[in-house]
């Protein structure tokens, strides 16, 4: 009995010394959870030019929209267009912006300057392509394939495959565009000829030219039209019928 008694006091002495550690614990705190962010979907258009289409903005967000006119399209033209359709009347506006900007030059120039063929290409302008045609039909000839080969190699930059284009628009249900699409990465009009680098690499930059090349483009289109009209009632060069009003 007293063997038991001694040996539990010493044991009772021994853990009098042992030194003590607090149990640590663990909390889980709301602030120390790091949430997962979901990474954003990818954008459904690529970006070009600085510019993303936005199927919800007027014209798929394209710059052109100039005040007083504002977004204007009393028709309602681009109203149920898919981004495609409105890309691909873009590049129509744009397009012939650019001729008729060309045509008013050279209707102003060409009835007053004559140095090509000898000077007997002269009178109102709308005759004169039927008098290169008369005189020069080699270069008539070689005109028209110029043209020709300028507008191939347009379409293989901006434009689909018709097979392809043709099965993509049958798919989606895209109306009035048979065999007709542009590339998803083609801006409408960029072709790359930039000869003087005038291209603006700022997306603020570029959306402000291409306003101004869309608004006198539009202007042009109006001018060449009443060009035409007027030299086919008066039969007179556009100088000559402003002489007899003053």
């Amino acid at each position: 009995m007293k063997l038991v008694l001694i040996t539990l006091a010493m044991a009772c002495s021994a853990a009098a010394f042992t030194p003590s550690y607090p149990v640590k614990t663990t909390s889980l705190k709301m602030a120390d959870v790091v949430e997962m962010e979901e990474e954003p979907a990818p954008p459904a258009f690529p970006t070009i030019n600085g510019w993303t289409a936005d199927p919800d903005a007027f014209c798929a967000g394209l710059p052109g929209a100039l005040a007083p006119m504002g977004n204007f399209d009393p028709l309602g033209f681009t109203k149920e267009l898919s981004v495609e359709e409105i890309k691909r009347y873009r590049e129509a506006e744009v397009t012939h912006g650019r001729v008729s900007m060309l045509a008013v030059v050279g209707y102003l120039v060409g009835e007053n300057f004559n140095p090509l063929f000898n000077g007997l290409v002269t009178g109102p302008a709308n005759t004169h392509l039927a008098q290169v045609q008369s005189i020069a039909p080699f270069f008539f000839a070689w005109l028209t394939m110029s043209i020709a080969t300028a507008e191939l190699g347009r379409a293989k930059i901006g434009w689909e495959d018709p097979i392809k284009a043709m099965g993509y628009n049958s798919e989606n249900e895209v109306k009035g565009a048979f065999g007709a699409l542009l590339r998803d990465k083609y801006y409408p009009g960029d072709i790359g000829f930039d000869p003087l680098g005038l291209k603006p690499t700022g997306a603020a930059e570029f959306a402000e030219m291409q306003t101004k090349e869309l608004q006198n483009g539009r202007l042009a289109m109006l001018a060449a039209m009443g060009m035409i009209v007027q030299e086919q009632i008066t039969h007179d060069t556009i100088f000559g019928t402003l002489k007899t009003l003053f």
